[in-house]
């Protein structure tokens, strides 16, 4: 009756990854998409950015050098990194055609519309299935102010043909940050403008302190408390006034205040798919929408905005629906990592939410300069903060922020969605000398 079992719509990591399960068990698969195959991490998010995070991060391991020895000089060219970076990112582009192909999938490059429950509408062609999966991600959200044609998004400064000079970032969550470090650390003069007063809205407080310091001892600046009204481009550069009055000049402005699900103009609620007030698909434990045959995974969702939380997703419903295994991802204690400088690593619970939650909880804290600053300059401490449940003793939040904390938050989230307790941290022997062994070492203890 149909042209294919399954349509999904967005070549993303959570599409992608359905699309190969599913026809791995049998089904007739078919996957559009409108822009590049590989989704927003591959081609303008994870991946890409933390290249340019690693470019920037030299800077500083220069100085360190210093410290053991070493006399280095270089100079930094923004048009190779690009270039480098461009050659990768389609090194990867290539992989995922390829992955398609040896899994039998017919793609469409083009953007895709429903007309009805089971038809698509891909370019010229309108092509029926027996199940639809919309896997579309989100978008750069751009503010509805004055001039805002004049900034950029997330998606074009992967692109930009030159280092600016004096940069301006408008908000302050992880892809701002991020941004921020990697500007600041190619020696960017970085200015940061936020309606509240802490960077990482959501994460734990002590996490969202130390980092704002941080990042200001580097030399980035913030503007806190404000909100921007209005932008101009004048012969002298991009003119920003804010709720203040105050105005500033910069090359370039950075819109980083957050993205929304990409359902627009797709001829979802049409066919009855109840969408949230964002435009987020809304769906049940199995990524089913208010349409019996109609799915969704990944950012569109709004769930967790995470590339391995689309791929779970993605897998979860291929095999919920093709492989005869009915599975519901897991979306409590997600691990996540946001690789600003320096970087954070965090998994479960906050204070303020374990408390809220447990009521009684116990707070283990750690301070310290790591071992290799110890022969340079920089001053930077590393964090480490673990919160237990004290009717429990279970472990159900650690959060870290330092050298090498989202490497070593992996781990750590094993043990969290484990549900370990404390105990089993303490009984385990640390690996000296390492940052990762002040995990097992937590012995100072707040009563909360």
């Amino acid at each position: 009756m149909f042209d294919y079992d399954l349509f999904v719509i967005g070549a993303g990591s959570g599409g992608v990854r359905a699309a190969r399960i599913a026809s791995e068990n049998g089904a007739k698969v078919a996957i559009a998409e409108e822009y590049r195959v590989g989704g927003t991490c591959v081609i303008r998010g994870c991946i890409p950015k933390k290249l340019l995070v690693y470019a920037s991060q030299f800077a500083e391991e220069f100085e360190d050098a210093v410290g053991f020895g070493w006399t280095v000089k270089g100079a930094f060219d923004w048009a190779t990194l690009i270039k480098n970076k461009d050659a990768e990112i389609d090194r990867l582009n290539g992989l995922y055609f390829k992955t398609l192909a040896a899994n039998n999938v017919k793609l469409f490059e083009a953007r895709a519309t429903l007309k009805d429950k089971n038809t698509v509408q891909v370019g010229d062609h309108e092509i029926t299935a027996k199940t639809i999966l919309v896997a579309t991600g989100a978008a750069p959200y751009i503010p509805d102010i004055p001039g805002a044609e004049h900034a950029i998004s997330s998606n074009e400064v992967f692109h930009l043909k030159e280092l600016p000079k004096r940069l301006l970032i408008i908000g302050a969550g992880y892809i701002s940050v991020e941004f921020a470090g990697i500007f600041n650390g190619l020696g960017v003069e970085t200015t940061v403008a936020y309606r509240k007063n802490l960077v990482l809205r959501g994460f734990d407080e002590d996490l969202r302190a130390r980092l704002t310091a941080a990042m200001q001892a580097r030399g980035i600046r913030f503007f806190f408390n404000i909100i921007l009204e209005k932008i101009e481009k004048t012969k002298d550069g991009l003119k920003v006034t804010d709720s203040n009055g105050d105005q500033g000049i910069y090359d370039v402005i950075l819109c980083a205040v957050g993205r929304l699900p990409n359902t627009a103009g797709m001829g979802l609620e049409e066919i009855g798919v109840k969408l949230a007030e964002n435009g987020a698909v809304e769906v049940d434990e199995y990524s089913r929408s208010s349409v019996d045959n109609i799915f969704a995974v990944g950012d569109v969702t709004d769930r967790i905005a995470l590339t391995p939380v689309a791929i779970r997703e993605g897998h979860a419903f291929a095999l919920t629906e093709y492989g005869g295994v009915p599975t519901s991802p897991e979306h409590d204690n997600v691990a996540s990592a946001v690789f600003s400088q320096p970087p954070i690593g965090t998994v479960g619970l906050t204070e303020t939410e374990a408390k809220e939650k447990f009521g009684k909880i116990d707070v283990y804290t750690s301070d310290f300069r790591p071992l290799k600053l110890t022969l340079g300059q920089r001053q930077d401490k590393t964090f480490i903060k673990m919160i237990v449940d004290q009717k429990t003793n279970i472990v159900v939040g650690v959060h870290m922020l330092g050298t090498d904390a989202t490497e070593i938050i992996q781990g750590v989230a094993i043990a969290v969605k484990s549900g370990l307790t404390k105990d089993a941290f303490d009984i385990t022997m640390a690996i000296h000398p390492t940052t990762a062994e002040e995990m097992v070492l937590l012995k100072q203890k707040q009563d909360n």
